[in-house]
């Protein structure tokens, strides 16, 4: 097992999402010691794939109560994180499902729990945005309009799957750099980026449809 595994393992609890109770993700908590990590490997950035983020968890939900979207197609769920979208893919019956992303922290906890799921995923390490777009039936997005450089590149790419026939799925609270005006809502949740439930400090999360 590598050192990445061993860590996840051993302080990540492996828990049920509230929001997504199909689903179970190792998860930080107060006691994890992520910043050990950090203070070992020069390399080690901002850990958002051991928390809850409020597009992927719609997302995830949203896949799952409407699994005729995905059965039978391929997936690629960018920037997957602790790969939520594409373990819930999976579980809505997807054919393929690839999970990519640019931290290799994320990629082993998003392989972890896929594992924990009983679930298949092919992992990809990097950025699919600065590279000939591969085909694929179905791209998933979860909170990437973060800031105006990725949002960019991601917009890019999300384009040009819509333009060649693909469903082109995105997650997001309303991020400064979303493009709502190229958007058509499809389902609107309310959930916590703690707790990862709907009930006390949640907020609205929303599942779009990018429009040709």
């Amino acid at each position: 097992m590598s050192a990445i595994a061993a860590f996840i393992r051993d302080n990540l609890p492996l828990r049920p999402v509230p929001f997504v109770p199909e689903i179970s993700l190792h998860k930080a908590g107060p006691h994890s010691g992520l910043n050990r990590l950090a203070e070992t490997d020069a390399d080690f950035g901002s850990p958002y794939w051991a928390h809850y983020w409020s597009g992927g968890l719609a997302l995830a939900r949203y896949v799952l109560d409407h699994p005729a979207l995905v059965t039978g197609r391929s997936l690629l769920d960018l920037g997957t994180g602790s790969g939520i979208v594409a373990i819930a893919a999976c579980r809505a019956g997807a054919r393929h499902v690839r999970a990519a992303d640019v931290d290799p922290y994320a990629i082993g906890a998003a392989t972890m729990n896929a594992r924990a799921n009983q679930v298949e995923i092919e992992v990809y390490l990097g950025d699919p945005t600065g590279q000939p777009p591969a085909p694929v039936d179905i791209l998933a997005i979860g909170d990437l309009f973060y800031d105006a450089a990725t949002a960019a590149r991601v917009l890019r790419l999300a384009q040009h799957h819509a333009e060649t026939g693909a469903l082109v799925l995105i997650g997001d609270p309303g991020r400064a750099y979303l493009p709502l005006d190229l958007l058509e809502q499809l389902a609107l949740y309310s959930v916590s980026e703690l707790s990862g439930a709907s009930g006390y400090g949640a907020k609205p999360a929303v599942v779009y449809r990018l429009r040709t």
